[in-house]
């Protein structure tokens, strides 16, 4: 129990920086053991710890003096330089790079230092990862490169740099089919979908396996102004269909984005009555799946004179248009009327 605490202070102490007191505290029969200490579920040895905390001198320490290897892993096969390059410690990335580290080495999924560095706004460490031979076109598991990662994080900065040294970057798709515009405009990334629609080539209402386009993401996910730029710069359809024939309008009703069935309906005047699905089913329908009922008075409003039955008179036999002030402001969710 003795040795257990003090190795956990030892770890304290490089976690600090302190290099000093580790000096002087690690025990010369100690120093050919220590290499093989580990920590955690995942069994993160000493380096991997000094290069999540950005100390270069203990890094040096540790692999001078101590014999370390530069290359060691922990259970997710992830090295010391994936634990630099996310943290952003560019000095530590160098170190290790001059040590002999592997640039594009690979941790579990598939990931390379550089693709963890763009988690971050690390351009610094990207800079550095690059000039050292890192790859940007190496894609993980799931097929996202470093450009799709940087996508999605929203950075421009980091885009127009890896444009800058890898101008194929851009034309990627994960395994699923999605480029890094469908990302950015899921995560309402706006200044990176600028950035893409200006010095990139997707192609208007490019669709993922599921037949989602970015104007459909951009709504689902309540980014108007996103949208509106995908219908200005990249002549984005608003009535488009996914592989189920649902449009962005019955996208945006199932997760309750008021704002953009009010955007879709209100200004670009798509029909409201659009029907999907080998069943038929209005907006309204899509709505009625979700409890808010802020898309279900907006989809209301818009039914208003249309001569559509409700979603409610579908599902409960007998009902009427009637039926749906009652249930927007009953407690009682509409399925369980229908079930009485």
């Amino acid at each position: 129990m003795a040795e257990q605490e003090r190795r956990r202070r030892l770890l304290r102490l490089l976690q600090e920086g302190n290099l000093d007191a580790l000096r002087a505290e690690l025990r010369q029969e100690e120093i050919a053991e220590a290499p093989s200490w580990r920590w955690g579920r995942l069994g993160d040895s000493l380096l991997h710890h000094a290069a999540r905390a950005g100390h270069r001198d203990v890094l040096e320490f540790l692999i001078r003096d101590i014999g370390m290897d530069v290359e060691v892993t922990n259970g997710d096969y992830k090295r010391p330089i994936h634990e630099a390059a996310a943290m952003g410690h560019q000095e530590c990335v160098a170190f290790l790079l001059e040590r002999g580290a592997s640039v594009d080495c690979l941790k579990k999924a598939d990931w390379t230092p550089l693709m963890m560095a763009c988690t971050r706004k690390n351009l610094g460490v990207i800079q550095t990862l690059v000039e050292h031979g890192a790859n940007p076109l190496l894609r993980n598991k799931d097929g996202w490169n470093c450009f799709h990662i940087a996508s999605r994080e929203g950075h421009p900065e980091v885009l127009q740099f890896l444009l800058d040294v890898s101008p194929s970057c851009w034309d990627t798709q994960s395994t699923t089919g999605r480029t890094p515009l469908h990302t950015a405009a899921m995560h309402g990334c706006s200044q990176v979908v600028e950035l893409l629609l200006e010095r990139c080539q997707y192609k208007a209402d490019s669709r993922d396996s599921c037949g989602v386009t970015p104007f459909m993401d951009a709504l689902q996910n309540g980014h108007v102004g996103i949208a509106q730029l995908l219908l200005e710069k990249h002549q984005a359809c608003p009535t488009a269909v996914d592989a189920l024939g649902a449009q962005a309008l019955h996208r945006a009703a199932v997760t309750a984005q008021d704002g953009s069935i009010h955007f879709l309906v209100s200004q670009l005047g798509v029909d409201v009555n659009g029907r999907a699905t080998s069943l038929q089913l209005p907006a309204l329908h899509y709505a009625a799946k979700v409890w808010p009922k802020s898309p279900w008075k907006n989809l209301c409003q818009a039914h208003k004179g249309s001569g559509v039955c409700s979603p409610w008179g579908i599902c409960i036999p007998g009902s009427s248009s009637a039926t749906v002030p009652l249930l927007l402001t009953s407690p009682i969710p509409w399925f369980l009327w229908a079930a009485g």
